[in-house]
Parts: C-alpha cells; structure tokens; sequence
C-alpha cells in the first residue's frame, strides 16, 4: 500500500511506474503527470533523445552501462544527469532513489515550480551535485 506520508509521484509504486530514465533523470519526481516516463516508452522525445537512442541500440539499461561512459552525449552534458549516472554506475538505482525520496522528503527541490532546474542544479561540478544528493539539506555546496 503506498505511504500517506509521501506526496504523489514518489511512492515506491510511483517509481516503478515511472522510473529513472536511461540517462539518470528521476522520472519518478517529474512534474509532468501526463508523461509515464523515459523507460516506460511515454516520453516524447524519443525520435531525438541520443541516450535513449544510444542506451536502446547498445542493449543497454541505461548510461551508466556503456563503455564509453561518462561521455557527454545528450542529457549527459548536463553535469547533474552526468552526476546521477555516475551515482548509479557506483552505488546503483535503488541508492539513487532512496536518496532522492529523503532530500525531497527534507526540502530539496528537484525541479522548482515552473521550471526544469532544482537544488541539485546549484552544484557546479559532479562532485558538488553527489555532496547535494548524499548530504541532502546538510550540504556545504546548500
């Protein structure tokens, strides 16, 4: 049964629905209810969506999987995608998500109202985005 405490969209049901997308954006924090997310096929970008394209050719589960990683191809110019891919690449989705969960949970912001940057994007360097997302309301870079 999902949790009363967590508001719609981030309930562990929520993420299975609409879960990470093969770049590493949190799908599950999305704003946009229409869009069922990037790796349950409802996204529309996906005639022109490199990481999609590039991770569906490769047989890959997402950036992170590739060889070529970190490239920064599509999304992955971004540095906070690029830092999520690599949080994944190390610790795995599950972490992703539950850290995520928490600092929303905390305050943090992924996409402020309106827009499609959040606190996560006030980190300049991966590292500064991975000490956002691991200390959440704690972090130096806050």
């Amino acid at each position: 049964m999902p949790s009363d405490t967590f508001r719609p969209g981030l309930s562990y049901y929520e993420y299975r629905r609409k879960p990470l997308s093969y770049c590493g954006l949190a799908c599950f924090l999305c704003s946009n209810s229409e869009c069922i997310g990037c790796e349950s096929g409802g996204c529309d970008i996906h005639s022109w969506c490199k990481n999609y394209n590039c991770c569906k050719e490769r047989g890959l589960s997402g950036c992170f999987e590739c060889t070529d990683f970190p490239c920064t191809s599509g999304m992955l110019d971004k540095v906070r995608i690029r830092a999520f891919s690599r949080f994944i690449k190390e610790y795995g989705k599950e972490q992703l998500i539950y850290l995520l969960a928490r600092n929303d949970k905390e305050g943090l912001k992924y996409h402020y109202p309106g827009k499609i940057v959040g606190d996560y994007d006030i980190g300049k360097t991966e590292e500064e985005v991975l000490d956002i997302l691991v200390n959440g309301c704690n972090s130096k870079f806050l």
